[in-house]
């Protein structure tokens, strides 16, 4: 009887401590590494700073072409964007243009997928 008792009491403490143990340790590695958890935070702030530097860097282009537009329209007219612009869109070479033609650049004499 009095090893019962001796046992017991060893054992039911220890029993205690280790399934506190084991659902501490659950919450602990749950707040670090689940769903919610400081990792999934990290990840999903590095994921908000490159989703607000590509807003940034399409801002700036919104802010170069409304800028562009904006002098194409309204009483004065900037002479060299639209003349630039119907040139463009016409394809079109004014007689006092001076017209460098380029050879085009391929991929064999770039050197970059060279075979042998």
């Amino acid at each position: 009887m009095v090893v019962r008792t001796r046992l017991a009491a060893i054992l039911i403490p220890l029993a205690f401590y280790v399934f506190s143990g084991v659902v501490g340790s659950y919450f602990v590695w749950q707040a670090a590494r689940g769903q919610r958890g400081i990792e999934a935070d990290q990840a999903t702030r590095r994921e908000m700073a490159e989703i607000e530097a590509k807003l940034k860097a399409v801002r700036a282009e919104e802010d170069y072409w409304r800028n562009r537009i904006s002098l194409l329209r309204g009483p004065e007219i900037d002479r060299d964007l639209l003349d630039e612009r119907a040139r463009t869109l016409l394809d079109h070479v004014g007689k006092s243009d001076l017209m460098i033609f380029l050879p085009s650049v391929s991929s064999e004499t770039t050197g970059s997928t060279t075979r042998r």
